[in-house]
């Protein structure tokens, strides 16, 4: 009996690590035949130095692989384009006059590629655990939280709320070194949506000074 009970007990442990693997595998092969993405998004951002939270609000254009355009409507103005080697990083609310160009690999900057950072070799490059379900827009959705394994990436834990039914993605959650946490929850996604001409590229304004490399 004792056996018995140690044999039921490791499978009730083995099953939910195979549902969580199977929720990231179901997201892995809906995105591998996903070519572009557009959404919007509402991004809050918790300093646990400050203890403050700062919400905004905007735009996501996504070309994959590599390809990012963030066009925030509050703050309004401010901007984010990354085209796969280069991210400009525009954002007069906090730093006007200014524009930061830099190499993506190197910027630090969290632009939200979910198909790159999350759905990109999982089960080699994350301990997958499970973080329970929630409704997400009113969409039931199931948690699944990732600790990378590649210390290269600019977090140290994330948890991704993938959708039951279509299995996108439906919020982000990333935590990095210093504690910030930042929680970003998509709606009115569109696959393969129609995106503008001219989405990844930016025009410096007139007046702006240009900060960084190249």
């Amino acid at each position: 009996m004792r056996v018995v009970s140690i044999i039921v007990s490791l499978a009730a442990m083995a099953a939910p690590l195979g549902a969580q693997q199977s929720v990231v595998s179901r997201a892995e092969h809906v995105y591998a035949n996903i070519k572009t993405l557009r959404a919007s998004f509402t991004q809050t951002v918790t300093n646990p130095l400050t203890h403050s939270d700062v919400t905004s609000h905007g735009e996501l254009q996504q070309r994959i692989p590599g390809d990012v355009s963030v066009r925030f409507t509050d703050p309004a103005g401010d901007r984010i384009v990354a085209n796969g080697k280069v991210v400009w990083v525009y954002l007069p609310s906090t730093n006007p006059g200014q524009v930061i160009r830099t190499n993506l690999d190197s910027s630090g900057v969290q632009v939200p590629d979910v198909a790159t950072w999350f759905l990109d070799s999982p089960d080699t490059r994350y301990t997958i655990s499970s973080a329970g379900t929630a409704a997400i827009d009113g969409h039931a959705t199931t948690a699944v939280t990732l600790v990378p394994k590649d210390k290269s990436l600019p977090f140290t834990k994330a948890t991704i709320w993938v959708d039951d039914d279509d299995s996108l993605i439906r919020q982000v959650e990333t935590i990095d070194a210093q504690g910030l946490k930042r929680r970003i929850e998509l709606t009115r996604l569109a696959p393969n949506a129609t995106l503008d001409r001219d989405a990844f590229q930016f025009k410096v304004p007139k007046g702006v000074k240009v900060f960084g490399q190249g």
